[in-house]
């Protein structure tokens, strides 16, 4: 039989830590990154549910409200969706997942999601518009994911 006094001793000598800690944040990066445009447009005209919006929201550290705007939605019809547990129309869902594209490619080219916000909301070169001025249009996310490709290849953004 083991004593309380044996059963502490083996839990200090135990390394535990949490599971949630690991790729929580970078989930929704890791589970809907999709870079063919087939299975991207597949996945969209499914519907998403309203988690991953509210997880790339939080991963990418974007106030709901913005984030709704951007993909021209208001609050309010997301969190009626959450609530029925209906999906995103395919039209909002391929800006989402085109969003979750062009952040992950943000964060693999300049390191983290931190310096790619930075990147966002620095005018480009020679102009006063920002990148994060384009993200409101499905064409706009795929012409700042075009300057990012620009950028990993060594052009000047």
């Amino acid at each position: 039989m083991i004593t309380n006094k044996e059963k502490n001793n083996s839990k200090k000598n135990r390394v535990e830590e949490p599971i949630a800690a690991y790729g929580t944040i970078n989930s929704v990066f890791h589970k809907f990154a999709i870079k063919d445009d087939y299975k991207l447009l597949k996945k969209a005209r499914e519907g998403l549910r309203t988690d991953v919006f509210y997880s790339l929201a939080d991963a990418i550290k974007m106030p709901e409200k913005t984030l709704a705007s951007v993909i021209n939605l208001s609050p309010r019809t997301i969190s009626n969706y959450r609530d029925q547990e209906k999906e995103l129309d395919p039209i909002y869902s391929e800006h989402l997942l085109k969003l979750i594209n062009l952040y992950s490619f943000g964060k693999e080219i300049l390191g983290s999601l931190e310096e790619f916000g930075l990147w966002m909301n620095r005018p480009f070169w020679n102009s006063e518009d920002k990148p994060i001025d384009f993200i409101s249009t499905s064409g706009g996310v795929d012409l700042i994911y075009e300057e990012i490709e620009k950028l990993a290849q060594g052009y000047p953004v």
